[in-house]
């Protein structure tokens, strides 16, 4: 999975966004269970997926605070 851009992120809706998040949260899921088992090759995949969770939550959040609804 390819680092998510916060530009690519901001112009998604927030259902979009959401569905994004159950992706990532199911990828990270995988991840962690392949580092346990010391068959994940990368463990920076761990740290690149929590980032990209990182940044689809905060762009939610902004778009609670402004109360956007798209």
């Amino acid at each position: 999975m390819k680092k998510l851009e916060k530009a690519e992120i901001r112009k998604k809706t927030i259902s979009e966004l959401n569905d994004e998040l159950v992706e990532l949260k199911e990828e990270l899921f995988k991840l962690r269970f392949q580092h346990a088992t010391n068959q994940l090759e990368n463990p920076q995949k761990l740290v690149s997926c929590r980032r990209d969770i990182a940044r689809v939550k905060t762009i939610l959040r902004e778009r609670e605070l402004r109360g956007i609804q798209e």
